[in-house]
Formats: structure tokens, C-alpha cells, sequence
């Protein structure tokens, strides 16, 4: 059963909280959605919800969003009209999800410690699995470069009691067809969320350990060379993220999604009443917000078009 929180806009310095569900800090924030949207619940009952990606269909009209239960080993299926399902079990204790620019899914696999990659129905090989020959840790987050190289991070989050064989928990880079990936980033505590800039020029890499901030890089071949800390995340820390098709960073936190400028001003919060650890956009236009939030996912409709 859909489960709708209505959402009062209202623009006010200093912010101010309305209804429970919108946390307006600059007046650009009340401009991205109508002022009669509604946050949605459209799945419940789950486990970790984590790592939604929306998957349009060629040659038809709409599309389905996929997400991972990463304890239940599933990634789900769900599509307006139908009912959610399961739509691969066991994934690997999948988390991360993202498409290929063949729009192949590719998911960071924390129980297989490897990144994968869908070739077809019941068809999964492993993309990377080790580096300088030791196993990762879990990969957690990934995004799609220009040139169709894979970026990902690699925190020991998913290990569960294994031993871990990296001596950091590095973020990575795969160049297409490199059976190992290259190590650019080996100062994180917890890397976690990853997502590149509309251009692909910039990488947000989430730091969820100690620090709870998000630092920016700027992407140079397979290199990443750092700008500094973009923002700092509370309550809570950084998890997932994405970013709309102006530039704008949707950083999942505490309370809910953290929406900052390309510069890195706070815009305002959209507040969810479970903690929420990722999220992307989606649906026909590419104007829904999904948000998975532990036992939930829920979605928002903005009046900007997000990226993959």
C-alpha cells in the first residue's frame, strides 16, 4: 500500500521545518519541486535496502527501477502498476547498481567481493574480483566514466569476519577490458557513495567512516586529482548519491537527501522517515527521486531531470 506524506513549501530564511518532510535552506530549493508533491512509499517490509538504478526499455514506453536487499542477497524489481519482485537471487549480497553505457548492470557484489556484470538472462561474470592479486574488501558504490571505464570504492563493510587482504580501503579505477583495477585513492576511511559530475569531469566520493564528509575530485583519464572537502554530512554521514542533470549533488544522510549547489551550498533536505543509504533518479522523464531507506523506498517527484 502507497503510503504518501504530503510536503509544504515555503520559503523562509532561516530554514525552517513544514510538515515533517522538506527542510528549505535556500529559496533555489523550493524551486525544484511543486509545492503539492508528495513522498512516496512504494516498497516496505524489506531488509538494507541499497543501490537503486532506473532501467529504461528500449522501444517501449517507462521503465522499472532495480535495487538491492543486500542481507536478503536479492536485487529487487519494481515498475509502476506491478507488484515488487525479486528480480535475481542470490545476487552476491549486491549494493551498488549502475549501467553500463551499453546498459548492462553492473553491481558491486560485497558477498562475492567483486564487481560484476549482467551479459543476459541468468548471465553474470565477474568484471574484477582482485587487486595485485588479493581479493577486495567489498565493493560498495560505482559510477561510469567517459569512456566507459568503472570507478568504484572499496570499504571493508561487507566482509563480515572474512580476512581483509587490501592494506587500504582504496577507491579504484577499471579501464575497459583491464582485468585489475588501479588504486587512485588510498586516504579514505570509508569510501562509499561515488558519482560523477553531468560533464564527468568531476568526481564526489563519500567518506561514511570518521570524517562524514564528501570530498570532489577532478577526473583525468584514470586518474583523480583532489579539489578538497565539498561538504561536510549531519546528522549521520554520507552514504549514497546522485546528481541532477544541472549539477546539483543529492547526498543520502542521517535525516534524509542533503541537495547542495555545484558550489556546494546546502540547498535544503528532503527528510525521510527511515534513515535513507542511496538514491537516483528515474521514471519516464527522469524527474522521479528514489530513495532507498532501510526497510523502505520511497520517491519524490522534482520538477529538474536527473542523471543515471
Amino acid at each position: 500500500m502507497k503510503h504518501f506524506v504530503p510536503v509544504l513549501l515555503l520559503l523562509c530564511l532561516p530554514a525552517q521545518l513544514f510538515s515533517g518532510a522538506v527542510l528549505i535552506i535556500q529559496p533555489e530549493f523550493a524551486s525544484l519541486m511543486d509545492k503539492e508533491v508528495a513522498l512516496i512509499k512504494i516498497a516496505t517490509g524489506l531488509q538494507f535496502t541499497e543501490g537503486p538504478v532506473w532501467v529504461e526499455q528500449k522501444g517501449s514506453a517507462g521503465g522499472y527501477l532495480l535495487f538491492s536487499d543486500i542481507p536478503a542477497d536479492r536485487i529487487y524489481r519494481w515498475a509502476e502498476g506491478d507488484t515488487l519482485s525479486v528480480w535475481r537471487s542470490p545476487s552476491g549480497q549486491s549494493n551498488g547498481l549502475i549501467l553500463d553505457r551499453s546498459g548492462r548492470l553492473i553491481a558491486c557484489e560485497h558477498g562475492n567481493r567483486r564487481v560484476s556484470i549482467t551479459l543476459g538472462t541468468d548471465s553474470v561474470a565477474a568484471l574484477c574480483q582482485t587487486y595485485m592479486g588479493k581479493k577486495l574488501n567489498s565493493p560498495n558504490d560505482a559510477a561510469i566514466g567517459q569512456d566507459g571505464s568503472i570507478w568504484f570504492t572499496d570499504p571493508p563493510y561487507g566482509l563480515s569476519g572474512r580476512k581483509q587482504e587490501q592494506p587500504a580501503n582504496y577507491v579504484f579505477h577499471l579501464a575497459p577490458g583491464a582485468q585489475e583495477p588501479k588504486a587512485v585513492i588510498s586516504d579514505f576511511d570509508m569510501p562509499n557513495g561515488i558519482v560523477l559530475s553531468p560533464d564527468k569531469n568531476l568526481a564526489y566520493i563519500a567518506d561514511s567512516g570518521k570524517p562524514h564528509h564528501v570530498r570532489s575530485f577532478r577526473v583525468k583519464g584514470d586518474t583523480l586529482n583532489e579539489i578538497g572537502i565539498f561538504a561536510v554530512i549531519s546528522p549521520g554521514g554520507p552514504d549514497g548519491m546522485c546528481v541532477d542533470a544541472e549539477g546539483r549533488l543529492y547526498v543520502t544522510a542521517g535525516d534524509g537527501v542533503h541537495v547542495f549547489s555545484p558550489e556546494g551550498a546546502l540547498l535544503g533536505k528532503i527528510l525521510t522517515p527511515q534513515t535513507p543509504a542511496n538514491c537516483c533518479f528515474g521514471g519516464e522523464d527522469w524527474r522521479t527521486l528514489f530513495i532507498t531507506a532501510r526497510p523502505d523506498v520511497y520517491s519524490i517527484r522534482l520538477k529538474v531531470k536527473g542523471l543515471l
